[in-house]
């Protein structure tokens, strides 16, 4: 070999090495599903469910405590008797035939625009959590700057598809204007979509009039661009904090997810398919007033599932029956056309411990084999939701990618060249140096970064290091190398203002670091 062909190998294979260490932060397209999907209920039982849940609308009804809600639901020919409501199921049907079944997310970046519904799904991270696991893996009240570190997060990981809202709780500002904070840094952070704040009616509006800021108020009119989320109160209400802000998202016809809150056996009977007429009933009320305030509004059947146990009455996550609510809320959203959500990665456990793995491990297989469109707390989950882990927070995006690998099926576009290989190399050769497997390997089998797959000698000698230690050290190297998605000056000029003169109308009563 000549001097001139070894140094283009080793240029070669420098290249090779140089570009397996590069990061990639580039966001994964959104996922398509080329799995069977599992579905429990045959079409009887699906159609059981239904019967039972219109039973629930008409004759137990649901209670709307909201005067607007109430004029509404009389305009639109439904049975109000003081705060109860009872939809005719015909009328039910109709409603919820106007929501679409697919549309796109439309996000600062058109790199990260989703196609979502039907067969599409996103990861979006948690949120929510009043505390958190900081990257020395200390549990503490969180800050603006540690809400900042997991928008940060959230934009550079390829397998997290949206930001989100207060994924931490930043109490170093006040409760009452927190949101407009919470929202610059979802659009400052990240050029993915994100999510907007629903804790009033104003503060949803705010979140609008910040997002036609961002994109113009004609683009809101046609484009999905953010995510708004409106909690049920189990069983069978919904209240003015939340009915107000579904209609400031729905006239701007931005998405809403429409979530009834489920604690099993404590808001609903202790039973899985009960549960799920319940729930679908509460739900479908929700989805239905979407199309009373604006007709064709995008809108997403929600739910946060949990069951109670029966020996504590505390929350539980990852149980069988959970699993098996998600299997059945599938198919049920899939039988009225309506895109939906479910809860991902949740867990218990006070630490990132093995209690964490399995119990997110489970949830996130029966959410996926579910085929939910929109999986909401897909990173950093723990504790019930008491805190976000900086740790779990990175290793739950890694599992998320090789969730989103599985679920895209088997692939076949190599088969032929592969195949080929088998008789280039013969009985009791290799494939280690092989021209096809040299072409393929990284795409070949998912290679975990933070997961050790290496003898426990090499472990050893490599300090011995577990899955948490180096989930912290992942998390402080990807925030060392970020990289701001920049905001155009003038947009970022307008939304400071926005800020600061909404900051001056409203008081700022609350105390800082304020406990609840």
């Amino acid at each position: 070999m000549t001097v001139e062909a070894v140094g283009t190998t080793r240029r070669g294979r420098g290249a090779r090495k140089a570009k397996r260490q590069a990061r990639d932060f580039t966001m994964l397209p959104a996922l398509r599903r080329r799995l069977p999907l599992v579905e429990p209920m045959d079409q009887d039982q699906i159609e059981r469910i239904d019967a039972a849940s219109m039973h629930i609308l008409e004759n137990v009804g649901v209670q709307f405590r909201d005067a607007i809600a109430l004029e509404d639901w009389k305009a639109a020919g439904a049975k109000v008797d003081g705060e109860m409501v009872f939809l005719d199921r015909h009328l039910v049907r109709e409603l919820i035939a106007t929501i679409p079944e697919t549309f796109t997310y439309h996000a600062r970046n058109p790199a990260n625009n989703l196609p979502f519904g039907l067969d599409h799904g996103m990861f979006v991270p948690m949120t929510g959590a009043p505390y958190l696991r900081d990257l020395e893996d200390v549990r503490r009240n969180p800050t603006l700057d540690d809400l900042a570190n997991f928008h940060k997060l959230s934009h550079m990981l390829p397998a997290i598809h949206s930001s989100a809202h207060h994924i931490v709780e930043p109490y170093d500002h006040p409760i009452s204007q927190r949101h407009l904070r919470i929202t610059y840094s979802s659009m400052k952070h990240s050029d993915k979509t994100f999510m907007g704040m629903t804790t009033s009616p104003k503060n949803a509006e705010d979140v609008m009039d910040m997002c036609a800021i961002l994109f113009g108020d004609e683009y809101l009119e046609t484009h999905p661009v953010v995510t708004g989320n409106c909690n049920g109160n189990s069983p069978l209400v919904w209240d003015e904090t939340m009915l107000g802000a579904m209609r400031a998202f729905s006239k701007r016809n931005q998405p809403v997810l429409c979530s009834p809150f489920v604690l099993g056996g404590a808001n609903t009977p202790a039973s899985v398919a009960p549960t799920v007429a319940q729930l679908n009933a509460e739900a479908l009320s929700a989805l239905a007033y979407t199309q009373v305030v604006r007709k064709g509004a995008p809108a997403i059947y929600g739910h946060y599932l949990s069951t109670v146990s029966m020996k504590s009455g505390a929350p539980m996550a990852g149980t069988p029956e959970i699993s098996l609510m998600n299997f059945m809320i599938g198919q049920m959203a899939r039988f009225y056309g309506v895109p939906w959500r479910s809860s991902n990665t949740l867990g218990g456990a006070k630490t990132f411990d093995a209690q964490a793995g399995y119990e997110s491990a489970m949830t996130l297989n029966a959410v996926l084999m579910s085929g939910c469109n929109y999986m909401w707390h897909s990173a950093g989950w723990n504790e019930a939701g008491m805190h976000c882990s900086m740790a779990k927070f990175v290793v739950d995006a890694e599992v998320c990618a090789m969730g989103y690998r599985m679920a895209e099926g088997i692939r076949w576009d190599d088969f032929d060249e592969a195949l080929s290989a088998v008789t280039d190399v013969g009985p009791g050769g290799h494939y280690l140096g092989h021209p096809h497997t040299l072409e393929n390997f990284q795409r070949a089998f998912f290679m975990p970064e933070l997961f050790d797959n290496n003898s426990i000698e090499q472990w050893q000698a490599e300090g011995a290091i577990e899955v948490n230690e180096r989930a912290l050290n992942h998390a402080k190297a990807l925030l060392g190398d970020y990289e701001e998605p920049k905001l155009d000056p003038g947009v970022d000029e307008a939304l400071r203002d926005y800020i600061a003169r909404r900051e001056r109308e409203i008081p700022a009563a609350d105390a800082l670091n304020q406990e609840y």
